[in-house]
């Protein structure tokens, strides 16, 4: 008979941390007791193994309004307006149930926005999978994205991008992160806080059941055959969207002191984190909780994670009116506790108390300093050089099958399912480099992306963490859009094992000098640690969304090729490499070799001429070049516009190299013949290197090397039945 574990273990507490806690009370804990800090002192509440990394982040800006440490961050977009934003992951979910997983994924990022004031104006996703042949990966996808729609489509926000990746390291652990961006007045920001002892705490929106309970806890755990995961929790997009009107009208009339979601560990962390933030205390009875289900205990209460509820505090003179708002919306509230002046959070079940703890010692869990070494794969994967690599012959073929790599592939059987023009504000759809929305009532808009490559991650954790960044920013450039500020989340494996900690050091090491070199700050985010199934962790997988500000909207552009004769040039340095590419994954089933060199300086100044070029006009088309290199960029071209080109690349080298290599800092712009000279001109005078390809035209991909020797000739029609079909044709 297996030796029962003690209750603080159960909990997710090591031994260490009870030892703290005991010290912290004078007193062992009960049961409520150790079950709050459980929750609160685990990973995902916690972020107790990432907080020193996380300082290391940029957080403040000429545009940052609120940076991290509220439930999203808030930056200016001018005329008093400002954009408020947010990623988190829903994971260990998903992989247990890909639908409600997804579901409430999505809904939970939007309630993160409209605390804060704001109505969500946009959502979008990032997604890890396993391989699309295993029938339990299709299973996965199947409802993940089913769920983003139907929470998403019902909810009345526009999914309006993302991406996906696909990589066997995903097979069994899924990765689903969601972001939400909302718009907001200046004055209408509203925080996350518990201030004024004698306020009233007030619940809204569903009631109490016991779906989710030690949620958080389960989403700090590795996924193996013995993993116990909790009822996941159901969504309920149609409530969400009741609250979200009652909660935005109580907020524009001045009537909300503090506001948050009952997210992750439910009540006990909206709670606890709103008096923190004040330097207050909170009692909270658990007898007037609306519950969904008899017999349920405090600690039923406390940790479950119900979906659509939010808590709030308000002034005893609004109680009246707050009924009144919720009653006209048909949401149900209750008042259920008060705000103390004594710093502590004390949980009663009508007169009997049932918890009493400090809350700065709930809020404050000890910091862990895991140790961390190099991976002995690292150097050596590392080293492999392409020469042994046997040149192709046939590049038309291998062109072919790097747009049906489900990585390359067109994602409409994806994004299809979502609703991205509810609103009427998006400009540009899924499926461009950024997408682009409207501010209505203004001439401005805004550009959103989210973006990560785990497989340079994997090769060179900083490197592969500079890139992120750099090439989300890439992606706004690309639609004539400044980068204003990113949110990221943050998916590794166990950080109790060396080499993932590693990893996660590395990775924000890399990713802090991206955003200070380019003078992007961090505003919000998200840290997802333990995705690993059976000991076998996920790919390290840092994902960066970003947003970015058009002046003027009409001047946007896209990557599609507009008319033929135009000229087409490549802006940056052509540095291809074979190593770490997808070229090297599809072709050659290898993963190794160095990631693509990242100057930053260079970096910013393509950038920053990509843009002036967009804003002056001088340009009608840009892509930067990202996987499967310039040949798949330029592919793409053709295929969004419909139309062939015709290029002469002035490069020596392995035509693999040239055609497939990949490559940083590299955009590709076309432009009319008679703006030729003028593009010419900004570019040396912004420092910038440049090289002109060819022209745009005809019905064909012709690319030919600097002997006019044909390496590319391939119908648009023939590559866009491959592109578009590889994903759909596994459904």
């Amino acid at each position: 008979m297996a030796e029962q574990k003690p209750v603080w273990m159960e909990m997710g507490l090591n031994a260490d941390e009870y030892k703290k806690v005991i010290e912290i009370l004078g007193r062992k804990p009960n049961y409520l007791e150790t079950a709050l800090f459980g929750v609160l002192w685990s990973e995902h509440c916690s972020y107790k193994n990432s907080r020193p990394l996380l300082k290391k982040f940029p957080t403040e800006g000429k545009y940052v309004l609120q940076g991290p440490g509220e439930n999203a961050g808030v930056v200016d977009i001018g005329d008093g307006q400002a954009l408020v934003f947010k990623v988190e992951s829903h994971n260990h979910p998903s992989a247990i149930e890909p639908y409600e997983g997804a579901a409430t994924g999505v809904g939970g990022v939007a309630r993160d926005i409209f605390t804060m004031g704001a109505r969500p104006i946009a959502s979008l996703n990032s997604l890890r999978f396993g391989t699309l042949d295993d029938p339990h990966v299709r299973h996965l996808l199947s409802g993940v994205v089913a769920g983003i729609a139907g929470y998403g489509n019902r909810l009345g926000t526009p999914t309006v991008g993302g991406e996906i990746f696909f990589h066997s390291s995903y097979q069994e652990n899924p990765l689903v992160n969601a972001m939400c961006v909302g718009l907001v007045d200046h004055d209408r920001i509203v925080r996350g806080q518990a201030a004024g002892p004698g306020n009233l705490v007030l619940t809204a929106g569903a009631k109490t059941g016991k779906d989710g309970i030690q949620g958080c806890t389960f989403a700090s755990e590795e996924l193996s055959e013995e993993t116990e995961a909790p009822d996941i929790q159901r969504g309920d997009p149609f409530l969400e969207n009741l609250l979200i009107e009652a909660c935005l009208e109580l907020m524009e009339n001045g009537y909300v002191v503090g506001i948050q979601d009952m997210g992750a560990a439910g009540f006990t962390s909206s709670s606890a984190e709103m008096a923190g933030r004040a330097g207050t205390g909170m009692e909270i009875d658990v007898s007037l909780v609306p519950q969904r289900e008899e017999g349920m205990t405090p600690y039923d209460v406390m940790l479950s994670e119900s979906q659509e509820r939010m808590l709030l505090v308000i002034e005893p003179k609004h109680e009246k009116t707050a009924k009144e708002v919720f009653d006209k919306y048909n949401v149900e509230m209750a008042v259920v506790g008060r705000v103390t002046a004594d710093g502590i959070y004390r949980v009663r079940e009508g007169e009997e108390i049932v918890a009493e703890i400090p809350v700065q010692a709930l809020t404050e869990s000890p910091v862990q300093y895991p140790e961390q070494r190099e991976p002995e794969y690292y150097q050596r994967l590392r080293a492999w050089t392409p020469d042994e690599l046997p040149v192709p012959e046939n590049c038309d073929d291998i062109l072919e099958r790097l747009l049906a790599s489900p990585n390359i592939a067109s994602k409409e059987w994806v994004y299809n399912q979502y609703d991205h023009m509810v609103m009427l504000n998006t400009v540009v759809s899924p499926g461009a480099d950024a997408a682009v929305l409207r501010i209505k009532g203004t001439g401005k808009g805004i550009a959103l992306t989210i973006d990560g490559n785990s497989r340079y991650c994997y090769l060179d954790p900083r490197q592969g963490g500079a890139i992120a960044v750099a090439e989300a920013a890439r992606n706004l450039s690309c639609v004539g859009a400044e980068p204003l500020a990113l949110t990221d989340g943050l998916n590794f494996g166990n950080p109790e094992k060396p080499e993932i900690f590693w990893q996660f050091h590395q990775v924000v090491e890399g990713m802090s000098e991206a955003c200070r070199q380019m003078e992007i700050p961090v505003i919000s985010g998200n840290v997802s640690l333990n995705n690993e199934s059976k000991g076998e962790p996920i790919n390290p997988t840092p994902v960066v969304g970003m947003a970015g500000i058009l002046p003027d909207i009409e001047k946007y552009i896209t990557s599609a090729f507009q008319a033929p004769g135009d000229e087409i040039i490549l802006l940056g340095k052509f540095t291809p490499q074979l190593g770490a590419g997808e070229y090297l994954a599809i072709v050659h089933g290898m993963e190794q070799g160095a990631v693509p060199d990242l100057n930053l300086d260079d970096e910013n100044k393509v950038q920053q001429c990509c843009r002036k070029l967009i804003r002056e006009g001088k340009v009608k088309t840009a892509h930067d070049c990202a996987e499967g290199g310039l040949a798949v960029a330029v592919a793409e071209c053709c295929i969004a516009g419909k139309m062939g080109a015709t290029l002469q690349l002035p490069f020596t080298g392995r035509k693999d190299a040239l055609l497939f290599g990949e490559v940083q800092s590299c955009i590709l712009v076309a432009c009319a013949p008679r703006e030729v000279d003028g593009v010419l001109q900004t570019v040396k005078e912004m420092g910038v290197d440049s090289t002109v390809l060819g022209r745009t035209g005809g019905l064909s991909l012709m690319i030919k090397d600097q002997n006019e020797g044909i390496l590319i000739n391939k119908h648009i029609e023939e590559m866009e039945k491959v592109w578009r079909g590889s994903i759909a044709d596994h459904f």
